[in-house]
């Protein structure tokens, strides 16, 4: 290189909104990390990052079920990941219409989860987003 900058590897630094939507939960724990570490990355980088939790997703936002699950044997706690993109900037809203069909009540739903939304909110995100990511 003759004293260029490559131009390709850097950001544009516009503002960027990502919705992640968390669908996976405990029974798919190996895909239960990365969502989380993403986020925090991406909001690192001044990116609005919200994460949407519908279907087994909202097993997440259950007390006592991210503080115990992990992705990996001796791997941080799904908590740890999730209280890093929150540090982060990350919001998280959470599908109220599935709560039933997990046994799910509102004081059952864990502290870090900012709002109890319904599909409609969770259309508007998609629509209203950058990019949008599936887990």
């Amino acid at each position: 290189m003759s004293g260029q900058v490559d131009e390709r590897h850097f950001l544009d630094h516009e503002e960027k909104s990502v919705v992640i939507v968390m669908t996976s939960g405990p029974s798919q724990r190996h895909r239960c990390a990365t969502p989380f570490y993403m986020a925090a990355i991406m909001a690192s980088m001044d990116a609005q990052v919200k994460v949407f939790f519908t279907m087994e997703g909202v097993k997440l936002c259950q007390r006592g079920v991210p503080e115990q699950l992990t992705a990996m044997d001796g791997g941080k706690t799904i908590i740890e990941f999730m209280r890093d993109a929150k540090a982060a900037g990350a919001k998280f809203y959470m599908c109220r219409p599935a709560m039933p069909g997990y046994e799910m009540e509102v004081d059952d739903v864990i502290p870090e989860v900012d709002e109890l939304s319904s599909g409609g909110e969770l259309a508007d995100l998609i629509l209203s987003s950058d990019k949008v990511l599936f887990f």
